[in-house]
């Protein structure tokens, strides 16, 4: 078990932390909390890919070591993790987008598996790192759409290129511990289920579509209203990510795969969601479309997320509503002038968890 003795404010302060993909949604919020409890924080990535987007609303460049740099370059990724020597990795780079891997599955395979072995092979010679989680998704498991949520030793598969190449991001991850790095550190996966908060500006993905719909005044269009996801605010898996690394740092022996979700009972349909989120905005439109050509989606996913209660203590504290309307209200405040960064530290706050 964990060092309970230890809160997360201790831990993390002063700690040089790296987080790849910090430009992203996820990887913004996660280097401000970070930076929030003290860490000294590097950033590798890519320069944002979405126009606005959080890096540069939040002010991130100014508080972390921000560097933007492709993690498919191999030899520059070594010699950046070498400079920093990270005491703590932290692995979101990625091409995340379903839809976006049919159109190029090539940078996705490279990304998404080249990028990680590119990564885990700069650790090897990085003396001072300790601890490295790679996030995956909750989408690496060979879906067979029924309701039974997946648990960490079912198989993995893939139908989309995405994730696929999350699945053998898993694999690859796992190799490299047994066979290079299981004495050096501690290294697990994080398989979070679809994740919703404010800041996030990428294309197809369901609460940013509509927000960019519905404050045109146009209609949100839906292809599958009865697909089931695990939704979860943000703050639900970074804060299971910082918890998974304090306990490795004490336990290397719990370095493993881990589900973070809400209770599997708590999964809700697209329409659902989007009937949440449209009450709450209190404006817009939804139309329902069916595109017999669209590439293949999952249509049901669960994750089972005991493991993740037995050993790290992990229990969801916002519920479906509550991350739905602190979304909502997230955009309708940032659309009326305030300030991103305080937002996010608001919404912190307001998560309540004792650091």
């Amino acid at each position: 078990m964990e060092n309970l003795g230890v809160n997360l404010s201790s831990f993390y302060k002063d700690r040089r932390v790296l987080v790849t993909g910090h430009t992203g949604f996820k990887g913004g919020w996660l280097s401000l909390w970070l930076y929030s409890l003290g860490a000294k924080v590097y950033g590798i990535s890519l320069a944002p890919d979405s126009n606005p987007n959080l890096f540069e609303l939040s002010g991130l460049s100014r508080l972390v070591d921000h560097q933007v740099l492709d993690i498919r370059n191999f030899r520059e990724l070594k010699a950046s993790v070498s400079a920093i020597n990270p005491e703590i990795v932290f692995h979101l780079a990625a091409q995340p987008l379903v839809r976006l891997s049919y159109k190029e599955p090539v940078d996705t395979f490279a990304t998404n598996v080249m990028g990680t072995v590119h990564l885990l092979e700069s650790l090897r010679d990085c003396d001072a790192c300790r601890v490295c989680v790679a996030v995956t998704t909750d989408k690496v498991y060979r879906n067979r759409e029924w309701y039974y949520p997946y648990r960490e030793g079912d198989a993995l598969g893939g139908h989309d290129p995405y994730s696929a190449s999350k699945a053998c991001s898993e694999l690859t991850v796992s190799s490299y511990r047994d066979s290079f790095l299981d004495k050096k550190l501690a290294l697990a996966t994080a398989r979070a289920g679809n994740v919703i908060g404010g800041g996030d500006w990428s294309q197809d993905r369901l609460i940013p579509d509509a927000v960019r719909a519905w404050s045109k005044d146009e209609a949100l269009m839906i292809r599958s209203p009865h697909s089931v996801r695990p939704w979860q605010h943000v703050l639900e898996p970074l804060h299971a990510y910082m918890k998974l690394v304090k306990a490795l740092w004490f336990n290397q022996e719990l370095a493993g795969a881990y589900n973070f979700g809400p209770n599997p009972s708590e999964a809700a349909t697209v329409q659902q969601v989007i009937d949440l989120a449209l009450h709450i905005y209190g404006k817009g439109r939804v139309e329902y479309s069916v595109d017999n050509n669209a590439p293949h989606e999952a249509g049901i996913l669960k994750l089972e997320t005991s493991l993740a209660k037995e050993i790290l203590g992990i229990e969801p504290r916002f519920g479906l509503e509550e991350s739905v309307k602190r979304t909502m209200e997230w955009y309708k405040k940032q659309h009326s002038g305030q300030n991103v960064l305080r937002l996010i530290q608001d919404d912190i706050a307001a998560y309540g968890v004792s650091l």
